[in-house]
């Protein structure tokens, strides 16, 4: 179907929302149809398809080096790690899933998470056959459910009562015929849901991460600056999670707490899928019996091989497309005004710019991932009781919404599915978002449905 013919589906289809919603009140539309915006591949798409979501100007060899980092990016992880230093291997002891593309599937290979009502990705949780695969023995958490979210298990408080904040392993390659002899124990989950000791977080979209990656700290501060009445009128502050080490501002992770993105790699490669590598050369949970590869296991050192995953995941990110939103028509143009006038744009931030960059194309364009980038305190209720960095147990990064058409759920933990629900959530005692949250009540029925609308477009 060509983008004309779906911009007037989906109008069409708009048009009927519209005249229903002042009979019963604004509704989320729903993932929009259509083919993925990101113009990523697919999870049916192999390298001999041609991989079509790279960065549009990217030369013959970024393009070889996309569609590498996409291939590494599905490979599906087992325990031995063969040859050594090839990263090919080298799954667990602790583990959530068995590969990047399991968990970010939606609506295409870097998006967020999967689900069955995925048009792109109809599949039950894919944790579910990760948790079973080559004959292991782990017991599904009941927080792991076929129609939910994709999900990573963290611990607030330490047995003592010290924060801990840290992910504990949903899986363990106990009883898996690759690994011989580990006996290793999940994690006692029911125990810990029962003393209300645990927070989840689904996983970020990915697409168009070089554009962010390369955008100058003087660029977001200048950002977050702008609008400086409207912000104070509205309670809204904000301020980056920063490097430790040099003070610069990291930009990714739910709490931005990772500097870069092979830092934001190579941590998820070994707390993810228990894979060690350049980054992250230790093993998790390396009790004895569970150990069986030399460490690390992903490397780029040239007396190993120079071969490494994880600068492949890196360049997947770094090189591919961000999302692409429909063709605006009058509905979802008038939702972007509300979208502005009740001050979601205060922090969603529609337009950010990038410096000079050594990829081709890819210098001072200007890009839409309606996000300032900042952290901002979202109050009691989505409050996870995790510091992450300089952010605090109820701050959050400004999730970029490029792309939140098509996604399936919200907010950092999943825990919902609905936009008009996510945007409710957004209001409780402590939240910057509050008075925004207000105004968005105050719209009629139809202005709501058309703001509702314009998201569903990005």
């Amino acid at each position: 179907m060509t983008h004309w013919k779906e911009a007037a589906v989906i109008a069409t289809v708009l048009a009927g929302v519209a005249i229903a919603t002042s009979q019963r009140g604004a509704r989320d539309p729903g993932p929009r149809i259509g083919p993925p915006a990101a113009g990523a591949v697919t999870a049916a798409a192999t390298v001999a398809d041609g991989l079509t979501g790279y960065y549009p100007t990217l030369n013959a060899t970024e393009q070889a080096a996309y569609a590498n980092g996409i291939a590494q990016f599905v490979e599906d992880e087992g325990v031995p790690d063969q040859p050594p230093g090839t990263g090919n291997g080298g799954l667990g002891p602790g583990f959530n899933s068995t590969s990047c593309g399991s968990c970010h599937a939606q609506p295409a290979i870097l998006g967020s998470s999967p689900g069955p009502g995925s048009p792109q990705v109809p599949q039950p949780n894919p944790q579910l056959a990760a948790a079973a695969a080559m004959s292991a023995t782990n017991v599904i958490p009941p927080f792991i459910t076929a129609s939910g979210p994709v999900r990573e298990a963290r611990f607030i408080k330490n047995p003592d009562g010290t924060p801990d904040g840290g992910v504990h392993n949903l899986f363990n390659i106990t009883g898996r015929t690759d690994a011989p002899g580990c006996n290793l124990a999940q994690p006692d989950f029911k125990a810990q849901l029962a003393a209300n000791n645990v927070i989840f977080r689904i996983p970020t979209p990915l697409f168009g991460l070089g554009l962010v990656d390369n955008t100058l700290d003087s660029v977001l501060k200048t950002n977050l600056a702008q609008d400086a009445n409207r912000k104070a009128e509205l309670e809204i502050r904000g301020r980056f999670n920063l490097s430790g080490n040099d003070g610069t501002i990291s930009k990714f992770g739910w709490k931005a707490q990772n500097k870069s993105l092979t830092l934001f790699a190579g941590e998820a490669y070994n707390v993810e899928m228990g894979i060690t590598n350049d980054v992250m050369p230790n093993e998790r949970n390396g009790v004895s019996g569970c150990v069986f590869n030399a460490t690390p296991e992903d490397t780029h050192s040239e007396a190993a091989g120079g071969v490494s995953d994880l600068d492949a995941f890196v360049d997947a990110m770094r090189l591919s497309a961000p999302p692409t939103p429909m063709p605006p028509t009058a509905d979802t143009t008038a939702g972007q005004q509300q979208f502005e006038r009740v001050g979601c744009s205060l922090c969603h931030s529609e337009n950010l710019t990038t410096t000079q960059s050594v990829f081709t194309g890819m210098s001072n364009v200007t890009y839409h991932p309606f996000s300032d980038f900042a952290l901002h305190h979202m109050g009691d209720n989505l409050a996870d009781g995790v510091s992450q960095g300089v952010a605090g147990p109820d701050e959050f990064r400004t999730a970029p919404l490029w792309g939140v058409g098509q996604r399936l759920f919200f907010l950092h933990d999943g825990r919902s599915t609905d936009l008009l629900d996510a945007i409710q959530q957004h209001r409780s005692r402590g939240s910057e978002a509050n008075r925004v949250v207000r105004r968005f009540n105050e719209l009629t029925p139809a202005q709501q449905q058309s703001l509702l609308d314009f998201l569903r477009s990005l």
